[in-house]
């Protein structure tokens, strides 16, 4: 077996032990407790959602009543007062939404604080006793997959509370209308969840299987496109595409059998929804000859289309959906502890530190020589004889207060901006505006995307992408969210509908896959939350061109190989370690002030050197 899968056994895996210990398993284990401490919770939530049953039960008899003893029968008052009240049970069931939420959140939260404890003392223990190796992983689950399993968890409860409580409404009233129409709705309902139910174990392994698979041969055609050359001169091809074959093959195989198990869910999904009201239909003339009322099979038919099936489909759906998701998140905190310290996880906190970086840089892909750039001939000038060389490969912060430069800097540099004196070269040439979409990609904090399909909009800047390019982008610049929700990358885009933070995701994914030489980041990123942005800062810097920063948290500052501090047309630049040594600006924006006496001190030698007011 591989290292990769030694280190995803749970903490006292056994070799030996069977694999029935399932990830739904173990988070079963750890949720039985949990649950019974917080039984008070789980009654109190339930007395809110009787109500729900109360207007669930009442939607469909009411509706009976109606017909059997007001409209049939000849009294036109007496069925528009069942129908008020039918519609009067409606409001307190809206009424108590305020209730259901606030014993929600009684269970969704203590989750959330118990998951979080959980990581931190899980990076603290191997930080004790791994010499101080704090793992980033620890990291992403108490920022990301804590709030992925907090949001799961409590759509989970919401639907779970309102299917059970519907459901029994339904039921009830399904009873009070007739019990012989149990007989012909039940089986069809329990047929179908058992169905259900009974493809989600397989459904997760066939959906590990096809990724497993679809990884392989990524790799396999990866490997290949870097050793064609070698291939061909050691004639192997053969053997290659026989193996390409066998992996191919795989991954086909994996996919029919997910999509085989994809139909069976279809049709429990049917099974439960469409079959109830057809059965209905079908035994309607022996259940009217058997007692069943006119005003009777118009309730039932009620219950069924308007409580049961939105209810199981919402069920089933979000099962099959956000619930596998959580069991995985969740199975990702029974797991075991943070991987060996020569094979450190990438960063995906605010706060984390990043990746090592090889130090040395390549040949300069933007230099800035005794640049001057001032708003006017009589302006101050914002930068002022500034010299500045970017390689190749090389991580670029520039941070300072509002109004500094920076963006000036960063226009000054993508050539948007002339300076008016110095001079700016481009891989050692002078920049010129025919060699700029060759060379720099400027982002903007204000991203640009257009009405068009999703992959229209990616490959803006490279039109030759291909769909596995862009997802992998997808997953490293952290687009797979967004790409979720729109279904495809063929899915119309809206721009309108698209959040500030989504729009500035698809255009770093745009510049992440145009890989330009130069890239520069103008607060590129400051509609995202820390740890997005942290994703896609640290996938941007993976790739051979110079990156550059503008950053308006300094935690970009702390990412980066080298920062730029900027206040107006004074500049300092250094690493982090260098600058909080010497620059008091640099340490202000940390929050690491000067001490008080050399505050002092300071100012004593600012007045000392300061020549006196010359005589009026």
């Amino acid at each position: 077996m591989k290292r990769g899968d030694d280190r995803a056994r749970p903490v006292g895996h056994d070799p030996a032990r069977p694999e029935r210990d399932t990830a739904l398993r173990r988070v079963s284990r750890e949720a039985r407790p949990f649950l019974r401490a917080r039984t008070g919770a789980i009654l109190r939530l339930s007395g809110w959602s009787l109500l729900e049953f109360a207007q669930t039960f009442l939607s469909g008899y009411g509706v009976a009543r109606a017909l059997d003893d007001g409209f049939l029968a000849g009294r036109p008052a007496t069925g528009l007062l069942w129908l008020a009240v039918a519609a009067v049970a409606v409001l307190p069931s809206v009424l108590a939404a305020r209730g259901v939420f606030g014993r929600l959140a009684d269970l969704v939260e203590p989750l959330r604080d118990g998951l979080v404890r959980r990581a931190v003392a899980r990076a603290l223990s191997g930080a004790l006793g791994r010499s101080g190796d704090v793992s980033t992983r620890s990291l992403s689950q108490v920022t990301h997959q804590s709030e992925i399993a907090r949001d799961g968890w409590a759509g989970l409860v919401l639907t779970l509370r309102s299917f059970v409580f519907t459901a029994a409404g339904a039921v009830t009233g399904l009873l009070a209308l007739s019990p012989a129409l149990l007989l012909i709705v039940l089986p069809p309902l329990v047929l179908g969840a058992a169905l259900f139910i009974g493809t989600l174990p397989p459904m997760a392994a066939r959906q590990r299987a096809y990724l497993a698979a679809d990884e392989a041969y990524a790799a396999h055609a990866g490997e290949l496109a870097a050793s064609v050359r070698d291939i061909a001169a050691a004639g192997t091809a053969g053997r290659t595409v026989a193996e390409s074959r066998v992996l191919a093959d795989a991954q086909l195989a994996a996919s029919r059998s997910l999509a085989r198990w994809s139909a069976v869910r279809v049709v429990a999904l049917a099974v439960c929804g469409r079959f109830p009201p057809l059965l209905l239909l079908l035994g309607a003339p022996w259940l009217l000859r058997n007692g069943l009322t006119p005003g009777g099979l118009v309730g039932a038919l009620t219950y069924l289309t308007q409580a049961l099936a939105p209810a199981v489909q919402a069920l089933m759906t979000m099962l099959g959906t956000a619930g596998g998701r959580l069991v995985v998140v969740l199975d990702r905190f029974t797991d075991a502890p943070p991987p060996p310290a020569d094979e450190p996880a990438p960063a995906t906190s605010d706060d984390a530190p990043p990746p090592p970086r090889n130090p040395a840089r390549g040949a300069p892909v933007a230099e800035l020589h005794e640049v001057t750039f001032a708003y006017g001939p009589r302006a101050h000038p914002v930068l002022d004889r500034l010299s500045l060389a970017v390689g190749a490969g090389e991580h670029l912060a520039v941070v300072g207060p509002s109004g500094s430069g920076k963006s000036t800097l960063a226009a000054v540099l993508a050539g948007t901006e002339r300076p008016t004196g110095g001079a700016v070269r481009w891989r050692g040439r002078p920049a010129r505006p025919a060699d700029a979409t060759s060379v720099r990609v400027l982002l903007p904090q204000h991203a640009y995307v257009f009405s068009g399909s999703l992959r229209d909009n990616l490959r803006y800047l490279r039109p030759d992408a291909r769909d596995r390019e862009i997802a992998a982008m997808a997953d490293a610049v952290g687009l797979d969210t967004l790409l979720s929700r729109l279904g495809s990358l063929d899915a119309a885009v809206e721009p309108d509908r698209l959040s500030q933070g989504e729009r500035q995701l698809v255009a770093l994914g745009r510049a992440y896959l145009a890989a330009p030489p130069l890239l520069i980041l103008d607060e590129a990123t400051s509609r995202l939350d820390p740890a997005a942005e942290t994703r896609a800062e640290l996938a941007l810097a993976t790739l051979p061109g110079a990156l550059v920063v503008v950053a308006h948290r300094l935690s970009s500052a702390r990412r980066a190989d080298r920062t730029l501090v900027m206040d107006g047309p004074r500049t300092q630049c250094g690493t982090p370690a260098e600058l909080l040594r010497s620059s008091a600006l640099y340490r202000d924006l940390s929050g690491l002030w000067e001490p008080e006496e050399e505050r002092r001190l300071g100012e004593e030698r600012a007045i000392r050197s300061t020549p006196p007011p010359s005589p009026v």
